[in-house]
């Protein structure tokens, strides 16, 4: 019998898949892979276009020798209207058909679990996908339903992630409350203040239990940026100067350190005249060796690889005050040592951004800290200290939960099959 709903939850870092059974009303399991693509350097025109997805595409670009094309952050395209396609090989990618090669994995995976083709589907979406253009965030809408659709999902309602972990976290409690979600994952910040009862789990309509929602173009990613910025682009030559004529020293230009701050600028170095240019300055500043670190990391692919370490960094800091931002490829050697302390004041700027955007938020809809029953804290950012640390000191009498911070979202889009009423 065909009566089981995906719960869909695609996101920057990871994509997830909740399976739940209509009939007997629980999630009958989860799928998680990374939102990874790898088109191989290798290419033979006579043959259908080889890539590969999520592990397998970590896998294999390792493998490789990290040649060809590896994407990661793609959801970040979605609201980019500069974003048309991408040539890869003989073939053009929009932002929806790279979309569709992931959720195209997941379904596959759940199909086989329940022995059909399900065609219905909860899309987790934040609440903007661009805070600054309402015209953005309709255009990121239609490329995700276009990507579900194209993968084979027809019947398709959306729901926005952090309502989705509030569905989650309403499994769990015993009692009727009010609670303040906050969805922190690796490309925004989402909040959602909505009144959970389990006794209304399973009523078909509960749009009027949602207060307010609210989010901010703010997450794990931003943070990564921000340390690129001030701990690994010092390696690769940010403050060299070269000699743009006889006795005049100026600074190599900031555009080539931002555009390795950002998995979406990466391939503004994939061009013959930038990589001309760059090898230039190079000889410009007399061969300065950051810069040839620079060279030696945009020629080799080595993006993810410096941004793994930035991750273990980040991750090591949630528990521990000390760890260590190592990276040793190619010659590339980054050997130093950061505190949290440090961390927290790379990140600061960031922070503010989420606390200013939550001060806005409470007093846009005229919730008191009062009001507040709980806070449901869910995605990987929200391990992050200084984030705890940021709603511990606005919030100190709110008790605050967690369940799973990675699947959560999806386990509570599975449970939102009333939108299909």
């Amino acid at each position: 019998m065909n009566s089981h709903i995906y719960g869909i939850d695609f996101g920057t870092s990871n994509s997830v898949l909740s399976i739940f059974n209509e009939t007997t009303h629980e999630i009958a399991t989860t799928l998680s892979i990374p939102s990874i693509l790898y088109f191989p350097d290798e290419y033979d025109p006579a043959l259908p276009l080889k890539y590969f997805v999520g592990s397998a595409a970590i896998e294999q670009y390792i493998a490789d020798g990290m040649k060809g094309r590896f994407m990661k952050s793609i959801k970040r395209v979605l609201p980019r209207t500069n974003f048309v396609e991408t040539r890869i090989h003989n073939k053009s990618f929009t932002a929806a058909g790279l979309i569709t090669l992931i959720l195209k994995e997941l379904k596959t995976k759940a199909d086989a679990i329940v022995g059909y083709d399900c065609k219905k589907a909860i899309l987790g979406r934040p609440v903007f996908f661009d805070d600054e253009s309402s015209i953005n965030d309709s255009i990121a809408q239609k490329r995700l339903l276009q990507a579900a659709n194209q993968a084979g999902l027809t019947e398709i309602r959306f729901q926005f992630e952090p309502i989705g972990a509030a569905f989650a976290y309403e499994k769990i409690i015993s009692r009727k409350e009010k609670v303040l979600v906050a969805d922190l994952g690796g490309g925004t910040t989402d909040f959602t203040f909505i009144e959970l009862d389990p006794a209304k789990s399973m009523e078909k309509d509960r749009r009027k239990d949602i207060l307010a929602t609210g989010g901010i173009y703010i997450g794990g990613d931003s943070f990564d940026s921000a340390f690129m910025w001030e701990k690994g682009t010092p390696y690769f030559g940010r403050g060299v100067m070269y000699e743009s004529m006889p006795g005049k020293l100026v600074d190599v230009p900031p555009s080539f350190f931002s555009n390795i701050c950002s998995w979406e600028k990466m391939n503004f170095f994939n061009g013959l005249k930038v990589q001309n240019d760059l090898r230039q300055y190079y000889s410009y500043s007399k061969q300065n060796e950051k810069l040839k670190n620079l060279i030696t990391l945009t020629e080799n692919n080595l993006g993810y690889s410096i941004f793994q370490s930035i991750e273990k960094t980040k991750v090591d800091l949630s528990q521990l005050d000390t760890s260590l931002f190592e990276f040793n490829k190619f010659g590339i050697n980054i050997h130093n040592a950061i505190t949290l302390e440090e961390y927290n004041k790379i990140i600061n700027r960031d922070l503010s951004k989420i606390d200013q955007y939550l001060n806005t938020f409470l007093s846009k809809n005229n919730i008191k800290p009062e009001d507040i029953d709980s806070l449901f804290l869910t995605g990987g950012t929200s391990m992050v200290r200084a984030v705890k640390q940021l709603f511990n000191t606005k919030l100190p009498h709110v008790k605050v939960k967690s369940d799973d911070n990675f699947i959560s979202v999806a386990k509570g889009l599975a449970y939102s099959g009333y939108l299909f009423q």
